[in-house]
């Protein structure tokens, strides 16, 4: 009577087997429930409940010779406890309270299915062994706080792949907060990864937390870590080894409860040799270390790649569109994607806003590959065989000095050998020669 007057909906039961029946049975937040019970003991129905219904509010009411039990059975899973008697604010009270849990505890189980689906393993596509490897990889070390350092080329997916660690991790309920080591100078960076204090340099007029305190409890990822400065390689070192760090002008160390995730597109071995990075530290970033293949060395992926775009744009721009010839297809599985998979979604999903049609052609694909549109005004072809012809022209412009160079690399480095040519680059000596002949290219001018 008290909760319904508050606006609550209620049900009652005056045994236990009928009130575990309507639990089963319903859809409660809350479950009020005695200990002392006519035909069941209610640490019983508290154990069933919390097995069977976890997501049930449990507050146990007890009299004050029973109190004992009450906290034995929070230890099980109850959220609180009312010693009879309780008067009618009492009641109130602990019931807004539990609610209140419920639903922050159900805003973050949304949140975490949120990024889940946004950086998850269903927005990393690929089926290259490679990849799989590196999906494996990123499991295995995902529930663990060991520190992880990401190699691959710029626009392979390298922060990507560390939100996915995140969002698997413990963590994932706590800040994620990256950071590029490349964006900042040397005396900045230093106030951005530790902050600084009030008058710690000309233009402090007031504190300032640090990436590190903002990530507290949660993950730090630090992107471009060849480009740190050796002071701050130092100082990146101790968070790691005495898990503390010093703010800019502070006296005292702070406490460091962050895992960092770190991630280059540099050698940082060669680097070591070279003087220009510390080697203690990269024994310390690489303790985990995870490659992601270039896109041009995982070109079977290339045509699921584009696909997976298309969908998501055509759905993001409320387009439709089927998809791309197979000559179109096949245009962008042999280009090399320099800026790899960034590129490559850059490229179709401005494919996706500039398209009328719903099968994408070559020309079309290959004019917006280029990034620029040299078919205006009266260039337009006005007739199939016109159409057809700049189809030709664009192929051979833009594909053909790639296949020139790729024939002129495999040339040189066997010395001419075509044999040995197109068996390192997995082709039949056949289809080699006929691309030299087209290309007008003969073996005798790469022999030593």
């Amino acid at each position: 009577m008290i909760l319904e007057d508050q606006g609550y909906q209620t049900d009652s039961r005056s045994t236990g087997k009928s009130g575990l029946q309507a639990i089963r049975q319903g859809s409660f937040d809350i479950l009020l429930l005695d200990l002392k019970l006519p035909d069941f003991d209610g640490m019983e129905i508290l154990r069933a409940v919390m097995s069977e219904k976890p997501s049930i509010c449990v507050i146990i009411m007890t009299g004050y010779s029973t109190v004992r039990n009450a906290v034995e059975a929070m230890k099980i899973g109850a959220f609180d406890y009312l010693p009879k008697p309780f008067d009618d604010d009492e009641l109130v009270l602990v019931v807004e309270r539990a609610l209140k849990l419920k639903r922050l505890t159900e805003e973050n189980l949304a949140l975490r299915e949120q990024l889940i689906d946004q950086f998850g393993f269903d927005n990393i596509v690929g089926e290259h062994p490679r990849m799989l490897e590196t999906f494996e990889q990123v499991v295995r070390v995902a529930p663990t706080d060991t520190t992880v350092l990401i190699y691959g080329e710029s626009g392979t997916g390298k922060e990507l792949f560390a939100r996915a660690i995140h969002t698997h991790s413990n963590r994932a309920a706590r800040q994620f907060v990256a950071i590029d080591g490349s964006t900042l100078a040397s005396n900045l960076l230093e106030s951005e990864l530790f902050g600084h204090v009030k008058g710690a340099f000309t233009g402090a007029v007031a504190a300032k937390k640090g990436v590190f305190e903002v990530a507290e409890n949660g993950t730090l990822f630090l992107d471009d870590v060849a480009n740190l400065s050796l002071e701050i390689q130092a100082k990146l070192l101790r968070v790691l080894e005495a898990r503390e760090y010093k703010p800019v002008g502070a006296s005292h160390t702070r406490k460091a409860n962050v895992r960092l995730i770190a991630a280059t597109n540099q050698d940082l071995q060669q680097m070591v040799d070279g003087g220009d990075f510390r080697e203690d530290l990269f024994y310390r970033l690489n303790v985990i270390p995870i490659y992601l293949p270039p896109l041009r060395e995982r070109s079977e992926d290339i045509a699921i790649l584009v696909y997976h775009f298309l969908r998501h744009f055509c759905r993001k721009a409320g387009k439709r569109i089927e998809g791309f010839s197979d000559e179109a297809l096949e245009a962008l599985v042999d280009y090399r994607w320099p800026g790899n998979v960034r590129q490559l979604r850059n490229v179709v999903e401005r494919l996706v806003i500039m398209s009328d049609g719903q099968l994408l052609d070559p020309g079309f694909v290959l004019n917006h590959m280029q990034g620029r549109y040299f078919m205006g005004g009266d260039s337009i072809p006005d007739t199939v065989d016109e159409l057809n012809a700049v189809k030709k022209q664009v192929m051979d412009e833009t594909f053909g000095r790639i296949h020139r160079a790729f024939l002129e690399k495999a040339l040189k480095a066997c010395h001419g050998n075509i044999s040995q040519a197109s068996a390192t680059v997995g082709m039949k000596r056949s289809n080699f020669s006929a691309l030299m002949k087209r290309h007008h290219l003969s073996a005798d001018s790469f022999k030593d």
